[in-house]
Formats: C-alpha cells, structure tokens, sequence
C-alpha cells in the first residue's frame, strides 16, 4: 500500500501545500505581513481536524464487530472514491485559475474582518486534509488493519509535496502543474476504483451485499498476492487474486466511465456576451 498512498499523499499534500503557499505569497506581496498568523491559525486547525476525523474513523471501527467493521469499512472507501474522484475534476477543472480564485477570496476576507480570513485558510485546506483523512482510513482498512506501511506512504508523499511547494515558492523549480495534475489524476483514478472494489468486497463480507463466493476470476496460482509483483498490484491498484463479480463490475464500471471523462478535452467557456448598445 506504500506507493498508492504516496501518491494520494503527494497530491493532496501539494494541493494543501500549493494553497498555503498562494495564500502567504498574496499577503506578503501586498505588505500584509501582520495577517500570516491567522492565517497559519487557520491551516493549523484544518490540520489538526484532519488529524481527529482520521483517528475518531480508525477508533470507531477498532470497537465494532467483524461484521460491522466491515460495513463500515467499506461505506468509508466508497466515500472516499467520491471524495477523491471529485477532487481530481475539480483540480482538473481549476488548475489554471486557482492562485486567482484564492487571492480573490482572501481579499474579501480581509476587508471582513480577522476571523473571515481564518475562516478562508481553514475552509481552502480543509477539505483536502479531510479527503486524505477518510483515504488514509480506507487504505488502512484494505491493508488489514495495519498502520505502517499506509502512514509511511502518506508521510512520504506529503514530504516531497512541501518540499515540491517550497521550491515553487522560492522559484527554485518550475512545473506544469496542468500536466502534473493530469498525470497523477489519471493514475489515482485507478487507485480509487482499486478502493472501490474493496469497498464492495468489505460489503459482501458484511453481508449486506451478496455474492461473496461468487468468483469472476481466481488468479491466486498465476499471480500471488505475496509474490513481489502481486504486493506491487496490490499495494498500486488493490489488486485481488480471488475477485468477486461485484468487485470486478465496480472496478472496470469505474475505470470505463471516469477515465474517459477526465481524459476528454475541456471546454472552453463561452464568450461573454456584448452588452447592447441600441438606446431605447
């Protein structure tokens, strides 16, 4: 699980880290120094937030029955497909225009008051640490339960994501953060329809949906999950050697639909329209 968590940590870690970075670069630009600590307030308690929600997931499910542990298992991974695959449109989506939104929205924040621009910075990481947060209790889930190897890829990633934003920053190096968010776009987009299979496995375990034992392929002599390359399978895409109907269903269903979708060239809005000039 090492490396499907290093990505999904690099990716939200810099989407965090590029958002903090606009923001800091916005305020000391215009000589407004004194407004970076409520800031940083607001970033710190997205941060810690985060944190919670992903420890308050992995202790409820710690207490509960197999069975129930497995629903719930599963029901956070399907949440967290949502969450990732809406992520990485609306990346797709805003990538060009993001440093403009931001400045626009700390603006207004600052001309309200201290508390808006807290509010701003809390709300603008926020939701990339939740997303990483109900991830990372999906991932460990699919792991078996243990910790290690999904919290060091996380760590990993969001490591080299500062490290990445710094640079940026500083203007040390230079990306095309279009095809950087393309790129890892298109390889989360198999990560996540990995957690939905598993998802729906962790369900048929539960008992809530059916079909448990019924098998759309057993791979397990040709491809064993503790063969080096059936660990890498796994730890990338959640590859399973014994698949169920619904897992496979879930997975090519996911992969048919939103790849080509995030692939697919964007449109270009519309021309505003003229306003008329014809006086009454």
């Amino acid at each position: 699980m090492l490396l499907s968590n290093l990505l999904i940590g690099l990716r939200e870690g810099l989407e965090a880290a590029l958002v903090v970075s606009i923001l800091v670069a916005f305020l000391v630009r215009t000589e407004r120094r004194a407004a970076l600590p409520l800031v940083w307030a607001g970033v710190t308690a997205a941060v810690l937030l985060s944190v919670g929600v992903g420890a308050v997931l992995t202790f409820t499910a710690a207490n509960l029955s197999f069975r129930a542990q497995e629903g719930f298992g599963g029901s956070a991974s399907i949440v967290a497909v949502v969450f990732v695959t809406g992520m990485i449109f609306w990346m797709r989506r805003t990538a060009r225009t993001i440093a403009t939104e931001l400045r626009g929205k700390l603006s207004e924040a600052l001309n309200i008051g201290p508390v808006a621009v807290v509010l701003m910075a809390f709300l603008a990481v926020g939701r990339e640490g939740l997303e990483t947060a109900v991830f990372f209790f999906s991932s460990v889930q699919s792991a078996g339960g243990g910790t290690t190897a999904p919290l060091a890829g996380f760590l990993v990633g969001i490591a080299i994501a500062v490290v990445l934003a710094w640079l940026l920053y500083r203007g040390a190096v230079r990306v095309n953060l279009t095809r950087f968010f393309t790129v890892t776009g298109a390889l989360l987009v198999f990560v996540a329809a990995g957690v939905l299979g598993y998802g729906f496995h962790d369900l048929q375990e539960a008992g809530v949906l059916p079909g448990l034992h019924t098998l759309a392929f057993d791979v397990s002599g040709v491809l064993p999950e503790d063969s080096w390359y059936g660990t890498l399978l796994k730890g990338i895409f959640n590859y399973s050697a014994q698949t169920t109907v619904i897992q496979a269903v879930a997975w090519a269903g996911y992969v048919a639909i939103v790849l080509p979708l995030f692939l697919a060239p964007q449109r270009k809005p519309a021309a505003a329209a003229q306003p008329s000039t014809t006086s009454a």
